[in-house]
């Protein structure tokens, strides 16, 4: 072989085994600050991918809806402009996979005990199984915790919500939810919701406390009601294209990274919601109510029969498989 052949094979051997060497790249984007639970295990999933994978992948992890706003990311990890994402579970409702709304049902679960029974059971596999029709591989489930209410005027009772324009996720149920209360829901991406609250297009929300702390939400609002009506969790998702066409043992390596940062998720996410609503009450900006058995008992009443108006939607038998469990 003459020189310049040499030199060309040579070349062409130097780009292939630099090609073969660029890691794969995740690009995980989410709407909530790093230093939430779900941003701090985003954090984690990142560092466990890439060690254990040897640097063969590498996360890119983008918080604050620096990508994509709620309504927009979904679409983005369909078309393959982002891989891995983190929803509230509430998002795939306009996804068509209505049964996600079942987890915004008001009171349907009493503890975390009886979350974890359905998410890490066979309904929680199940449902992250509807989603592969849409193009979306269900990964893991991420906890952040039971919601409270806020609003420039106290919230002891559900007579106290009307008439007031109540911030909400695009979701039917918590549609259902606010309007079983007297309240004017308003569908709002989570990155707009500060400027709302301060400037009153919106009344008040409802949010765990380490969402409101983070986006400083407390600020903004004088009252908040402790009234662990509804949770918040997250689904762990990647492009299903994408997820498929790696290689066994990588995806093998991220599996194990994503379970190890799901048990760092939900270890983290009480203790954040307990400190930032302790936050909130020391910041002297907003009063912390706490209801009393009395109280609690009347927004129940008044929020329980959403369960069953929400049975034509979501699956009665859905509903009630997930009360039997969260009842063990």
């Amino acid at each position: 072989m003459t020189l310049k052949p040499l030199l060309a094979a040579l070349c062409a051997a130097a780009s292939l085994s630099a090609f073969a060497q660029a890691p794969i790249v995740i690009k995980f984007s989410h709407v909530v600050a790093p230093d939430t639970p779900k941003g701090q295990a985003a954090e984690r999933f990142k560092m466990l991918a890439e060690k254990a994978t040897k640097g063969q992948v590498k996360v890119e992890v983008y918080p604050n809806s620096q990508l994509y706003k709620d309504k927009e990311e979904l679409e983005a990890l369909q078309l393959g402009a982002v891989q891995m994402l983190a929803p509230s579970l509430a998002k795939f409702g306009p996804l068509g996979v209505k049964e996600f709304e079942a987890f915004d049902l008001p009171y349907i679960f009493p503890t975390k005990t009886a979350l974890y029974n359905v998410t890490e059971g066979a309904i929680g596999k199940g449902l992250l199984k509807k989603l592969e029709t849409k193009g979306i591989t269900g990964l893991a489930y991420w906890d952040n915790g039971f919601k409270v209410m806020s609003a420039n005027k106290p919230l002891r009772a559900p007579a106290d919500f009307k008439g007031l324009k109540m911030r909400i996720q695009a979701s039917k149920v918590l549609d259902a939810q606010m309007r079983a209360l007297g309240a004017a829901p308003q569908v709002l991406a989570f990155s707009e919701v500060y400027s709302a609250l301060s400037t009153g297009v919106v009344d008040g929300t409802e949010n765990p406390p380490s969402n409101m702390y983070t986006q400083k939400m407390h600020e903004v609002q004088k009252h908040v009601t402790v009234s662990n009506h509804g949770y918040l969790g997250y689904a762990v998702i990647v492009n299903k294209k994408f997820w498929d066409g790696l290689p066994a043992d990588i995806r093998g390596a991220l599996e194990t990274a994503m379970r190890d940062a799901t048990t760092f998720e939900k270890a983290i996410a009480q203790r954040d919601n307990d400190l930032a609503l302790e936050a909130i009450r020391k910041s002297g900006k907003t009063e912390v109510v706490n209801l009393s058995a009395k109280e609690q008992a009347e927004w129940r009443r008044v929020l329980l029969p959403v369960q069953t108006d929400m049975e034509g939607r979501i699956g009665k038998d859905l509903i009630q498989a997930i009360n039997r469990e969260a009842a063990k």
